[in-house]
This record gives C-alpha cells, sequence and structure tokens, in this order.
C-alpha cells in the first residue's frame, strides 16, 4: 500500500506521485505520515518536506501553507516549494549566508516588520540548504 503525494504551489504541481512515507514540517513539529494515517488538516511551516520512495529519500523545501490527509492522499498546498534536486546547493549556501548577515543586523532590536522579513527570509534560505543536500 502507498500514499498518494501532490505538492501544489500557486503557480506549478511540484510533486504528483506515490511515496512510501511523507515527512511534513508541520507548525508543531515534523510530522510523519504513513498508508492508512487518520484523515487530518495541519498547517505547514517554512521546512523541508521529505519523501521516501522506492527506498530512497528525497526532499521538497516549502515556504508554508497546509496539508490534508484523506484516506491515502496526501495533499500539500503551499505557498511556493522547490524539489531539493533541483536547488544548487553553492548557491543557497551563499543565500543563507547572506540572510543570516541581514538577519543579525536586527540582533537586540524590537520586533520590527523589517525583523520578521529578515527572519522569513532566513527560514527559506535555510530550508533551501536543507532540501538540497542528500537526505539519509
Amino acid at each position: 500500500m502507498s500514499l498518494t503525494l501532490r505538492v501544489l504551489a500557486p503557480d506549478k504541481s511540484v510533486f504528483d506521485g506515490n511515496a512510501e512515507e511523507v515527512i511534513l514540517p508541520s507548525t508543531t513539529g515534523l510530522l510523519g505520515i504513513l498508508p492508512g494515517h487518520i484523515s487530518m488538516v495541519t498547517a505547514l511551516d517554512i521546512g523541508v518536506l521529505r519523501v521516501f520512495k522506492e527506498g530512497t529519500w528525497s526532499s521538497i523545501a516549502l515556504m508554508g501553507g497546509f496539508a490534508e490527509v484523506e484516506a491515502n492522499d496526501v495533499t500539500v498546498l503551499v505557498n511556493g516549494a522547490e524539489l531539493g534536486e533541483n536547488i544548487n546547493e553553492n548557491s543557497a549556501e551563499a543565500d543563507l549566508e547572506k540572510a543570516k548577515n541581514e538577519f543579525n543586523k536586527f540582533d537586540g532590536q524590537e520586533t520590527t516588520p523589517e525583523k520578521i522579513k529578515a527572519q522569513q527570509h532566513l527560514s527559506r534560505a535555510r530550508a533551501r540548504v536543507q532540501a538540497s543536500k542528500n537526505p539519509e
């Protein structure tokens, strides 16, 4: 028995296929989904979705959204997503360093809209780096 996984962003279908296991970055922590999982809806954080298929793991960087599990169908609706295999690791690492430097400018300051944007940029950059690495 397997799961049917669909990852949909506003501008494209990022993934549509079968999986043996899915790990979602929910807002309350990582959430593992196996065939026969109870039906549910959960909010997703910026992070990495892991897919186990045919004996290997693959990654998808998610930029927040929602997931619905119904029977053996998992539908993920996100603000943006990128397959880990399509992310250039060196470029992602450079973006992460830039995001860290930008966020560190706000160290010790009160929360402002600019600080929140810098935190979100840092979270997105970190997710892209994590997804670009070969998961084990």
